[in-house]
């Protein structure tokens, strides 16, 4: 009889156990849902429970793109190591730090590391290297070059290893092979540059957004060239700030808030117009550009060269001190294609994003 009652016992518990799993599973897989069907582009970010289930997935391409300074020798297993700032140089005849290689260039380096243009690429990061800030850089990177299956991790090794997973000291290694991206799938519309801007101030379709901190933005600190001298002061006229850090849901775990919360962040801007985003060099601002793709904005613009261009001595561009604030604008919940396909390319009869008044504009020179 004991023997009986033991047996029963064993399999009561083997049945709670694997209920249990089910149920855990199924909490994790809801989770995950709820988080991808958060934002309009919810494909673009993942989890860490999501990538433990699809890691050794055959069209998975795990990315660590920290640069050796932020390297701790810990790496999510089967990553390999493509340092974001590969994709950039510095030009001190310009004075311009962080420049995109361009396009060629860019995709010689993804073949180099063994990417194919079918893969789904992980791009992560750490918490301690702004939590997404640089692995963001790499998402436009792709995105300008039309690469379709990309995701950012969120709260990058930090949460895959809050979450239980494993790590390794070992990076994964890759064949060469060629990475070629169909011209006709490249989107050169992604960057944007001072020449570009510049005559588009005050035209409604084109929104500016500032993302450094505030007194950058009011000129009360000053932004440095490559050679050390202080750039001009200020901001882009019309530009609304908007600091990239705001997107965090705290400052410390640096994952990213909900849909709902970076609505009321951005409310004043409008979907179905263009979104051209600038800080000193391009990789704060390329965290918000990545913010903005997942909630659905589909025209965004990085300028690439940012106050490093639009603030130096030499080039004559227009800057202002006075702040600028969003219109009320009830955000969309709509698909903003769906949106930008009901607007006209520039609409009219529309006026310039509202100024406070005060400060001053600058050519410099």
């Amino acid at each position: 009889m004991d023997r009986k009652n033991r047996s029963l016992r064993f399999r009561y518990a083997v049945l709670v156990i694997v209920l249990s799993l089910g149920v855990c599973w199924s909490v994790a897989s809801a989770r995950h849902e709820a988080e991808k069907s958060t934002y309009p582009r919810g494909e673009y970010i993942v989890g860490a429970s999501w990538l433990m289930e699809h890691k050794d997935d055959e069209s998975i391409m795990i990315v660590d793109v920290r640069e050796d300074k932020y390297f701790n020798g810990k790496l999510i297993p089967g990553a390999i190591r493509l340092p974001w700032a590969a994709f950039r140089f510095n030009d001190p005849v310009l004075g311009i730090g962080g420049l995109f290689v361009g396009t060629q260039r860019a995709q010689q380096i993804l073949g180099a590391h063994g990417i194919s243009r079918t893969d789904t690429i992980i791009l992560y990061d750490s918490v301690e290297r702004d939590g997404g800030a640089t692995a963001s850089y790499v998402f436009w990177v792709l995105d300008l070059l039309g690469h379709k299956e990309k995701k950012i991790l969120n709260r990058g090794i930090d949460g895959w290893i809050d979450a239980g997973g494993a790590v390794s000291s070992q990076p994964a290694k890759r064949d060469e092979i060629l990475y070629q991206a169909p011209s006709d799938q490249i989107r050169l519309q992604r960057e944007a540059d001072g020449e570009f801007i510049s005559p588009r101030l005050g035209d409604p379709y084109y929104q500016i957004l500032d993302v450094r901190s505030r007194a950058e933005y009011l000129g009360e600190t000053p932004d440095v060239g490559l050679d050390g001298k202080i750039l001009k002061l200020g901001h882009i006229p019309t530009a609304v700030n908007v600091h990239y850090q705001l997107n965090w849901a705290d400052s410390n775990g640096k994952a990213l808030k909900g849909y709902g919360e970076l609505q009321d962040l951005y409310r004043g801007l409008d979907p179905s117009r263009a979104v051209i985003l600038y800080c000193h060099s391009a990789r704060r601002s390329s965290f918000t550009y990545f913010v903005l793709r997942l909630m659905g904005f589909e025209d965004v613009r990085l300028y690439d060269r940012s106050w490093f261009e639009w603030g130096n001595q030499q080039f004559y561009y227009p800057v202002e001190t006075r702040e600028n604030l969003f219109k009320t604008f009830a955000f969309l919940k709509t698909d903003s294609r769906a949106a930008r396909a009901a607007s006209p390319e520039r609409p009219a009869g529309e006026e310039p994003l509202e100024q406070a008044k005060g400060g001053y504009v600058s050519c410099g020179g």
